[in-house]
């Protein structure tokens, strides 16, 4: 069983079905058709237009100058008539897009030599137009044949290599700048012709204007005068009595004024005495009271802070007094214990003599040894040197310090003249 295709196509493109059930192939642009797959087959073709650049380089013309014209064309399939879209489904069908193109091209660069060569380097130069028309009309309809639409042509580059189009440019240049230098100064000469003209115009309607406003002003001025001399008659008249009225009417506002001014320096000075009035109760009220009871109050402040302050140095005189006396009599019964001390000791040495002396000197003595030994404990090294029969080691050392203490007594007989082991004997 062969199931059917739903196939649909863009604007841009054509679907061409064809197989059983079509004698000739169905072409549908932008549209959708029902296939079926093993008895019919379809193909798609672009509609989208294709830009073609076409050269042709070294093309001698009717003059014999060898010259290179770039084109450019618009070109198309033309879906216009059945049988034109058919005529490209024939040639185009499964070619692609480039190879649609280099046909197109070639065709379109022949008609555009062939075109070149029937027309002189000025008729293509000057007359571009002329050109495109004759190659878009031999190309539109060799194209149509193939089923092709032409959309436009136009010339995009004319050049050529020996310099014959810059040498004609350059003559018609000085042509047309010769042409505008003429027609400039014919164009002045005109305008100055014009403006002379238009002046000399102008000088006459300005002179006829300017006498007809001369006769006009002197028969204003001569009634003008005429009328100034009256209305000056009555104008001094009403001046004369505007000016006595005037005259009164000023005394009587003069004498109103001075009532006026009377009534207001009553009404000022007695506002000028409540003012003073209200301003000395005001200074009354906001500052000599308050200034008053401000100055009580420092007075009360300075007093209070003088009673403290001499308070403060009785107090201090007295304390230091009262210091002074328990450090004298602290001192006064240190010294006195001291005396009673020396004097006991005194008196103990008295009675004892020797026995005190000996009691002091067995006190001192433990001292005198420890105070050898922290000495000797401070040493980092001790080396001991041995005659052989000798002590050593710590009994050698607690020998020798018994006989630092044992040389005591020799030491300060030598500087006290005492003799301390005759006293200790005598004991």
């Amino acid at each position: 069983m062969v199931i059917p295709v739903f196939l649909t196509c863009g604007p841009n493109e054509v679907l061409v079905v064809s197989g059983l059930g079509y004698r000739k192939p169905a072409m549908v642009a932008g549209g959708r058709l029902v296939a079926f797959p093993c008895v019919q087959r379809w193909n798609r073709m672009s509609l989208n237009v294709m830009t073609l650049k076409i050269d042709s380089p070294g093309v001698y013309t009717a003059q014999g100058v060898a010259i290179k014209v770039t084109g450019v064309a618009q070109v198309k399939i033309s879906t216009q008539h059945p049988e034109v879209l058919a005529l490209a489904c024939e040639h185009f069908l499964e070619k692609t897009e480039r190879e649609v193109e280099l046909l197109l091209t070639s065709t379109l660069e022949g008609h555009q030599r062939g075109i070149m060569g029937t027309m002189s380097v000025e008729d293509i130069y000057r007359n571009r137009k002329l050109f495109n028309q004759r190659v878009f009309e031999v190309a539109s309809k060799d194209l149509y044949n193939m089923g092709i639409q032409v959309l436009s042509y136009t010339i995009r580059d004319l050049n050529d290599e020996q310099g014959y189009l810059e040498a004609l440019g350059r003559a018609q240049t000085a042509q047309v700048q010769r042409d505008a230098r003429i027609g400039e100064v014919e164009a002045k000469r005109d305008s100055r012709m014009e403006q002379c003209l238009a002046e000399e115009q102008l000088l006459k309607a300005k002179y006829a204007n300017d006498t007809d406003m001369a006769k006009a002003n002197r028969a204003f001025q001569v009634q003008k005068a005429i009328y100034d001399q009256e209305v000056q008659a009555r104008q001094a008249e009403s001046d004369l009595a505007f000016e006595l009225q005037s005259c009164i009417t000023k005394q009587k506002v003069k004498e109103e004024n001075m009532e006026t001014l009377v009534v207001e320096k009553k009404a000022r000075i007695l506002v000028e005495e409540q003012e003073l009035q209200r301003k000395q109760m005001s200074l009354d009220a906001t500052i000599r009271k308050p200034a008053e009871a401000e100055k009580f109050r420092a007075e009360t402040l300075a007093k209070a802070e003088k009673q403290k302050v001499l308070l403060e140095a009785e107090a201090r005189s007295e304390a230091i007094k009262l210091k002074g006396e328990a450090v004298a009599a602290a001192q006064l019964a240190k010294a006195e214990a001291e005396a009673v001390k020396m004097r006991m000791k005194a008196e103990a040495f008295k009675e004892y003599k020797n026995a005190a002396i000996l009691s002091m000197y067995l006190d001192t003595m433990p001292k005198m040894v420890a105070e050898v030994g922290n000495t000797l404990s401070q040493a980092n090294a001790i080396k001991m040197v041995s005659s052989g029969d000798s002590e050593i080691g710590a009994k050698k050392l607690t020998q020798e310090v018994m006989d630092i203490a044992s040389s005591v007594p020799k030491l300060v007989e030598s500087m006290t003249g005492v003799d301390i082991a005759k006293t200790l004997r005598s004991v």
